[in-house]
């Protein structure tokens, strides 16, 4: 049988477009393949997964609130609460604060999946609601970081810190370790000053505050005061700052009854509260920290009082000798009994809110000959030399800070040294 040449040619071009049309097809198939989406992985989650809504707390949210008017009901609210007590709390939402919702795009359920709540920088919480129910808080890594920092004083030392790009609580830091010093209410213009101190950091760009001083050089009037950070009791952590001769800074007294705080209120007795109206003298020093946290005795006494009172709420008075005594009130609890010995470093209770305060902190009060005075104006002893063994390793750990601090020039410009701790 014959096929005509007309329907041959025909079959021909079918069967050679056929192939192209498929090889094609295949073509696209593999370039498909090959794209693939990036998942895009935060807080646990590929975002790429979800519909992300980015809020703020505001007045009168709660948990439960939210996530009613996102879908969810409250019975189930409930079995979320359940579920992640003890592990995540939520109870107490701040006003402003940011927080994520996730809805699942491949899920008909028109409910959020998670609630991610950022309260502050250091870290975040994390709540799935549906499919295995959790809660988890999670803390972000603190990277510290140590830094310098130079300048010349024009006008405040506050005011140079933040024209250098500085963090400006670097100030009351310094003013922290030559407290007993210095008077930096007073500089001069011309003064100047080296510091080599550690900062700390999450995400590698967001500091966390200034965590301590390593090492400094303050020029006042001419005078240079070197100050290098050294722990003298590794027992009860008790860091001073001493000279280049391993003199003191300090007195006989610890500068503050807490590690780890700054003052937020200095002895004043002109300070004018606004909520008064009127004139309100401070005859305190109030050294903020967070609640819990331990309160030290500044030096050797005995107990005299360990009571409770309306404006002092929990508070400690220490004599310490027949001229001096220390007082310390907003305790949460006091450790110690009217009587009993204390010695410098000893904690005596802990920072509370109680009595007339508004915020956590504790009010160290300075008393000389029965009177309420301001402890950093005070002509006090020196404190007791370190002995002839600790002046020894003293001498040996800052000699490679001291090479360091020297090489520093006054220049107005910020410099770093990517050394982690």
């Amino acid at each position: 049988m014959r096929i005509p040449l007309f329907s041959l040619l025909m079959s021909l071009f079918c069967l050679f477009s056929c192939s192209d049309d498929s090889k094609n097809k295949s073509i696209e198939a593999d370039a498909a393949a090959v794209v693939e989406i990036e998942p895009d992985i935060r807080y646990g989650f590929d975002y790429n997964q979800y519909t992300v809504k980015e809020l703020k707390i505001k007045r009168g949210d709660t948990f439960g609130a939210i996530l009613e008017r996102n879908g969810i009901d409250y019975p189930q609210v409930y079995e979320v609460l359940q579920k992640i007590k003890g592990k995540v709390n939520v109870r107490k939402l701040q006003l402003g604060k940011p927080y994520t919702l996730l809805f699942s795009k491949n899920d008909s359920i028109a409910s959020p999946k998670a609630f991610i709540y950022h309260p502050d920088n250091l870290g975040y919480s994390v709540i799935q609601l549906r499919d295995s129910i959790y809660g988890e808080q999670v803390n972000k890594p603190i990277r510290s970081v140590e830094l310098q920092a130079t300048g010349v004083i024009q006008s405040s030392l506050y005011e140079t810190m933040q024209n250098s790009g500085y963090n400006v609580n670097l100030t009351y830091f310094l003013s922290d370790v030559y407290a007993w010093t210095i008077d930096f209410t007073r500089l001069d213009k011309g003064d100047r000053f080296k510091v080599i101190y550690t900062e700390k950091f999450v995400d590698d760009s967001i500091s966390v505050g200034i965590d301590k001083i390593k090492a400094a050089y303050f020029e006042h009037r001419g005078k240079g005061l070197y100050a290098y950070e050294f722990e003298t009791d590794s027992i009860k952590g008790i860091v001073d700052y001493f000279d280049e001769n391993a003199k003191n800074l300090r007195r006989a007294f610890l500068k503050s009854p807490v590690k780890f705080s700054r003052i937020s209120s200095r002895y004043n007795l002109k300070r004018r509260i606004a909520y008064y109206g009127r004139v309100k003298p401070h005859k305190g020093t109030d050294y903020a920290a967070p609640v819990g946290t331990p309160i030290m005795a500044t030096a050797n006494g005995r107990i005299e009082k360990a009571s409770y009172t309306k404006g002092n709420g929990n508070y400690v008075k220490v004599k310490h000798n027949a001229t001096y005594s220390t007082q310390y009130l907003h305790m949460k609890r006091r450790k110690v009994k009217v009587g009993q010995y204390v010695k410098q470093g000893d904690v005596i209770g802990w920072v509370g809110m109680t009595g007339n305060t508004s915020g956590p902190h504790v009010c160290y009060r300075f008393w000389k000959n029965g009177r309420q005075v301001d402890p950093f104006k005070q002509k006090l002893p020196e404190a007791k030399p370190i002995s002839k063994e600790l002046k020894k390793q003293f001498f040996a750990h800052i000699e490679p800070i001291s090479n360091e601090l020297e090489c520093l020039s006054f220049e107005n410009e910020k410099s770093t040294t990517l050394a982690m701790n």
